[in-house]
């Protein structure tokens, strides 16, 4: 079933946090386990909005940690497509402590690949993806190579060269 394709601000979305104790790890930061979980439900919260149906996440490839985040420091998560395939599409999380001032400074950003489900939790067919800016047609072409990187990485996993 063709789906009619979508653009990437037609699903993009924001989630905020307020760290708090049990949030933290012993050393007083942020746990990361917390933080992928928070990624996890934002990128599945915008794979849903792009394929109006049931998601499952099948990878995640990255989660690359800039800086620490504190107690009572506000988190900002903003997510968006940046590729689709047949049944997947990548989202990308990038992560943001929020000073008072509004002023946002990235702590991490992730790549996920989400899958689409139909009614009996099959992959189904994803809309595709209109990019209206530059910077949405670049991270559209790096979300290819990132694909193909996935799919030698699951080959060498694999044992296939």
């Amino acid at each position: 079933m063709e789906r009619k394709a979508k653009k990437v601000c037609e699903s993009e979305a924001e989630q905020v946090q307020l760290v708090m104790a049990n949030h933290l790890n012993g050393s007083g930061r942020l746990f990361g386990g917390q933080l992928a979980e928070w990624i996890d439900v934002l990128a599945g919260v915008v794979a849903r909005r792009h394929c109006n149906s049931n998601i499952t996440t099948a990878s995640i490839d990255s989660l690359n940690f800039k800086e620490a985040v504190h107690l009572n420091e506000l988190m900002v998560l903003h997510g968006k497509v940046t590729y689709v395939g047949n049944t997947s599409m990548e989202i990308r999380v990038d992560s943001y402590v929020e000073n008072r001032d509004g002023v946002r400074r990235l702590v991490n950003t992730a790549y996920l690949t989400e899958v689409a489900l139909d009614d009996e939790d099959r992959p189904t067919t994803v809309p595709g993806l209109i990019c209206d800016s530059e910077e949405e047609k670049q991270e559209y072409q790096a979300g290819i190579r990132r694909r193909e990187i996935r799919l030698q990485l699951q080959n060498i996993a694999k044992g296939k060269d």
